[in-house]
């Protein structure tokens, strides 16, 4: 069973797109087949992938607008063994256009990746830090929602908005989303700030948040500027071996999840 997951969450700077290229990496070497697909105009995933996003002969924005296709767009096999649906500053013209459609703007991307789906075990959407019509391209497209949340003193702030948003989109054009749990990044074991919202996080929402704690680790800070997953980039530091055991967990859960279903 393959799965479509959005990475999403409105603050920024909380190791989202950290979690995408990583734990597409770490998937990877899992054996997994693994599609990254950048939906932020920033286009970190694209250059964190080792991808030059100034030097795309097309990106997401032509394939939101129904100029090209996913098979023409993608970038195969690149530093961390996954494809790449990379992005650049041209994204920012793409809501501009979407605004612009009549019917059916926010299933685009849906309606984008459906010819590649079976191509995967795993589609990664890195969303961008906002509730907009790309994100709500992220959520349409999906079936799960996966949230890194920072454990710091506004960790909880702006997570209800998140929240409703998907809520939204699951009583409207995506009633299968759901969310596949929160992941606590930037964590400070020694630190009682962390701890207390990390308690926090388990206490609102029992059973959906990851065992997996990511650290802040200078080793994984510094891989996106050589282009490298942490994977790639030192192996063996706190960062890579986080996102493995996060990958572990992510598979537990969906076999679990899928050994409940077929229970049914």
């Amino acid at each position: 069973m393959n799965q479509t997951l959005a990475i999403a969450n409105q603050k920024g700077g909380v190791g989202k797109t950290t979690t995408c290229v990583n734990l597409a990496a770490s998937l990877v070497s899992n054996g997994r087949r693994v599609l990254l697909v950048d939906m932020d105009p920033q286009g970190n995933a694209t250059v964190g992938s080792g991808v030059d996003k100034d030097a795309l002969a097309a990106s997401n924005y032509e394939l939101l607008m129904g100029e090209t296709t996913a098979q023409r767009v993608r970038c195969r096999d690149v530093r961390g063994g996954f494809d790449l649906l990379p992005a650049n500053g041209d994204l920012t013209a793409a809501e501009v256009g979407l605004m612009a459609v009549d019917e059916g703007r926010e299933k685009r991307l849906q309606t984008a990746i459906a010819a590649c789906r079976d191509d995967y075990d795993h589609i990664l959407i890195d969303c961008p830090p906002s509730l907009n019509l790309l994100t709500l391209n992220a959520f349409v497209a999906a079936d799960h929602v996966l949230i890194p949340i920072q454990c710091e003193y506004y960790a909880l702030e702006g997570l209800s908005a998140l929240l409703n948003t998907i809520h939204r989109v699951q009583q409207t054009v995506n009633p299968a989303l759901e969310i596949e749990g929160l992941v606590r990044t930037m964590f400070d074991g020694r630190n009682n700030l962390s701890n207390q919202v990390g308690a926090q996080l388990l206490a609102h929402f029992p059973g959906q948040v990851y065992r997996t704690q990511i650290p802040r680790n200078v080793r994984l800070a510094e891989a996106p500027s050589h282009g490298l997953p942490v994977l790639q980039y030192d192996r063996s530091s706190r960062g890579a071996v986080a996102y493995l055991a996060l990958a572990s967990e992510l598979l537990r859960r969906q076999r679990a999840a899928g050994a409940d279903a077929g229970g049914l």
